[in-house]
């Protein structure tokens, strides 16, 4: 039996021994097969993250597809953004990553690319009906090679980042893969670099891999005070979402970061398109106007927004969590380690610290992601008479969910693309405001799921 519910909307997901035994991962592996041999797909890059079953996962995967033809450049253990690069870099047909990104170490996963664009949603469902049902492709003699592509990466980074001045900065790797890159690259670029669980340990023995949750940035906080540090950058377990904090210890989270990048690409392009999704501040869309570029709001998933950027032409997005997309010097795709890389580019060349970058951000009160538990038969529904409710007395955007704008915040309602359960967040300029508008959107939330499940 294989769990339909591993396969997510951006990646498929689960536990190792049972979810992901061996003849689930072949099956998988087929049907990722049929997909890339149907579409003329030949040239596969591959790479794993560090948890202890990715070894012999990545084996299974790259044999099996092997089995059907395709070529398999296995890159090894590398952070889920090298594998980007190299299917960018190199013009690659497709990608896998082994990967679990931030769940627990007993957790593990795919994420799949056709070209250089990722797999999501009704393309995840497809691989569920053909690891099931097939068909499959015909079999047909394949290749595996091994390819060491750090050298290339971080070459690359390196002739494309200049620091006029020294930073220091400490390096939290959550003992994640970008462990292998965020050292060596930051100290090639001139950094005064401490590293802190920099060594990939899969079992994530020091804290749980994600800088989105405030317990697991203490440790870094801790490190940057205690060395005097400019400022600490925390990584995900595969390196491909951020968490910063400045010299004083405060957190600064993807929005804050996109419009401190905003600034620094709107100075040479004036008028450059910058996305961002429904979560994302306020602050962040009127920094966009104010510094001269286009600010899009687009939908909530690292998938959708990577989408949107080449759609649009964008040059960089960002969502709060942390994901932060470059198309001006960089190749469109999110990856945790060169976004650092650019923020110790900004700090180098500019007159500011952190701190004061911080402090120069207008601040506003806002809550964080808030989960309500709602059913996958009623969640949209809820959403649908939310925004209708609103819509009668207030502005709604309505491109993901409900965005609803008050005279002082706005309040977001959208059903959670993972789970089963609304995704809520409020935000305002003041406190006050913020718990008058979180009160009446709780009320309706309240009332309408009430009337749904009743």
């Amino acid at each position: 039996m294989i769990n339909e519910a591993i396969f997510r909307e951006y990646d498929i997901r689960g536990l190792a021994e049972t979810e992901l035994a061996d003849p689930v991962v072949e099956r998988i592996a087929m049907a990722t097969a049929a997909i890339y041999v149907r579409e003329g797909k030949r040239e596969i890059a591959m790479g794993m993250d560090g948890r202890p079953s990715s070894p012999h996962i990545k084996d299974i995967f790259s044999q099996t597809l092997a089995r059907f033809g395709l070529q398999v450049t296995d890159l090894g253990l590398v952070p889920t953004p090298v594998v980007y690069f190299a299917a960018f870099r190199h013009k690659m047909d497709g990608a896998v990553i082994i990967t679990a990104s931030h769940n627990p170490s007993e957790y593990n996963g795919f994420k799949i690319m056709l070209g250089t664009a990722a797999l999501y949603g009704e393309q995840i469902k497809e691989i569920y009906r053909l690891a099931c049902d097939g068909p499959y492709a015909a079999e047909i003699k394949g290749s595996i090679r091994q390819k060491d592509i750090l050298p290339e990466y971080l070459a690359y980074i390196e002739a494309n980042i200049q620091l006029k001045k020294k930073i220091r900065v400490v390096i939290d790797g959550g003992n994640g893969t970008g462990g292998i890159t965020a050292p060596e690259l930051y100290r090639r670029l001139g950094a005064e670099v401490t590293p802190l669980y920099c060594d990939v340990d899969g079992r994530f023995p020091n804290h749980h891999p994600d800088p989105t949750v405030v317990k697991n940035l203490q440790d870094l906080i801790a490190k940057v005070k205690e060395t005097g540090a400019d400022l600490g950058i925390g990584l995900d377990g595969d390196a491909d979402r951020l968490g910063v904090v400045d010299s004083r210890g405060r957190i600064l989270w993807g929005d804050q970061l996109l419009i401190i990048y905003a600034r620094d690409i709107l100075k040479n392009h004036p008028g450059a398109k910058i996305i961002s999704e429904v979560k994302a501040s306020e602050v962040l869309y009127s920094e966009i106007k104010k510094y001269g570029g286009i600010p899009i709001m687009w939908k909530a998933g690292h998938s959708l927004i990577k989408k949107k950027i080449f759609e649009e032409n964008a040059l960089a997005a960002g969502e709060v969590s942390g994901h932060i997309f470059f198309n001006d010097k960089w190749f469109g795709f999110d990856d945790a380690v060169y976004a650092g890389a650019r923020l110790l580019e900004i700090l180098g060349n500019s007159g500011q610290t952190l701190a004061e970058i911080y402090d120069s951000i207008p601040q506003v009160f806002n809550t964080p992601e808030i989960r309500v538990d709602a059913g996958d038969e009623i969640k949209f529904r809820i959403v649908d008479t939310i925004r209708e409710h609103f819509k009668k007395i207030l502005p709604v955007i309505d491109i993901d969910g409900a965005r609803v704008k008050f005279p002082h915040g706005w309040a977001l309602v959208r059903a959670s693309n993972t789970q089963p359960a609304l995704v809520v967040r409020y935000e305002a300029d003041s406190a006050e405001e913020l718990q008058k508008i979180q009160s009446q959107v709780d009320e309706v939330i309240r009332k309408t799921k009430a009337q749904m499940v009743g």
